[in-house]
């Protein structure tokens, strides 16, 4: 079953008077319960493309449906409230970076979504067990270590009941072992928790834990298995 379907969807952003086209008429179907990763160089549009369908950000022109809804067409943008309905409903984003705020503890930065979505959530305490950060949820962000950092992201990432995981370089800061502990999450959220995984990575060792590598370069993919 086809979860989310894109066709022909173009990213042109503008420069004074130079247009510079991020994608270039990518069309792509995401089955649910699916792990795909998405490789290329850096500029190629990975992204971008993964930022489209989180509706993070709108594209210049194409369709993208979610779960049957059509979310955008050429000429029909939604809303931002709207917009902002459908992450809260479907998506959890996990980032190179971590973006934990410094001042609050991890069981503060785990509810964060919550606070702003109002959504029936995940226990904080749920969260940080299913990640082996529980005994961790008084400390600050300073307190931890790089790859318990990104725990608390993901985390915070889960708390809101996704069925959609973005994950955008989610082990760019993180060493060979870390990283590898990170794939195994993605992997066990995928395979025991039914969630679909969106994942772009420059790491080839990561990316072959989904179960579809796209290759993405200038814009446009260049295989669909």
């Amino acid at each position: 079953m086809n979860f989310i379907k894109i066709e022909n969807i173009k990213k042109i952003y503008r420069r004074g008077q130079e247009e510079v086209t991020a994608l270039d008429g990518v069309s792509l179907d995401i089955k649910k319960g699916s792990f795909t990763s998405f490789i290329g160089p850096s500029g190629s549009g990975k992204t971008t493309l993964v930022n489209i369908i989180g509706c993070l950000d709108n594209p210049s022109s194409g369709t993208i449906e979610i779960d049957g809804s059509v979310i955008f067409k050429t000429g029909n943008v939604l809303t931002e409230k709207n917009l902002t309905k459908i992450r809260r409903q479907y998506f959890g984003y996990i980032f190179q970076s971590f973006y934990l705020i410094p001042t609050l503890t991890v069981k503060e930065n785990i509810l964060l979504p919550y606070v702003f979505y109002k959504k029936s959530s995940k226990d904080a305490a749920e969260a940080a067990k299913m990640l082996g950060i529980e005994k961790r949820l008084n400390h600050l962000p300073s307190q931890l270590s790089g790859g318990e950092m990104q725990r608390v992201a993901i985390a915070r990432a889960l708390i809101n009941n996704p069925s959609v995981i973005l994950a955008d370089e989610p082990t760019g800061n993180l060493d060979t072992a870390r990283s590898e502990e990170v794939g195994e999450i993605l992997r066990s959220l995928n395979k025991n928790e039914g969630l679909t995984i969106l994942m772009v990575t420059h790491n080839t060792e990561l990316a072959s834990k989904a179960d579809k590598i796209i290759t993405i370069k200038d814009g446009r993919i260049y295989n669909n298995p």
